[in-house]
């Protein structure tokens, strides 16, 4: 018996403290180092997020202005709904940061996308990308507030 005892206490399995506190110390730097690049991947996605919305707020703008049948000489406003991907006509647009496509940051995930067309006031045509048929295009983002 005293010998099966013996064997027993010999044969330990297992791990040591010091073995598990290297496994945690290991675990806690790639934590570390995994933290910082996982930030840039969610900016990276909200600023590839938002010029995507600006991108179709301005094409369903310039769609719906195109379409109109009304020739307007003054400025006129849509707000573009993310859900249905309409741009609708208002009189006082919601988004009120004026920027560029480019422009945009990551920082934070806009939910308010406004458009504003201005008729060219000679009626001259132009090449610029934030014009079309002489109507120069104006991009607004903004954040609804819970």
């Amino acid at each position: 018996m005293k010998s099966l005892i013996k064997k027993v206490r010999e044969n330990k399995k297992g791990f040591t403290l010091a073995e598990l506190l290297v496994v945690v110390a290991i675990v806690g730097i790639l934590v570390a180092i995994s933290i910082p690049v996982f930030t840039a991947q969610l900016s990276k996605a909200r600023k590839a997020t938002n010029q995507a919305n600006m991108r179709a707020a301005k094409a369903a703008a310039v769609a719906q202005y195109l379409t109109d049948s009304a020739d307007s000489a003054s400025q006129i406003d849509y707000d573009y709904d993310i859900s249905t991907g309409e741009a609708s006509v208002v009189t006082t647009r919601k988004a009120t940061t004026e920027t560029t496509i480019e422009d945009v940051d990551g920082k934070e995930k806009y939910n308010l996308f406004s458009v504003s067309i201005e008729p060219s006031k000679d009626g001259t045509a132009s090449t610029d990308k934030d014009e079309i048929n002489g109507a120069i295009i104006k991009l607004y983002v903004g954040k609804k507030s819970n």
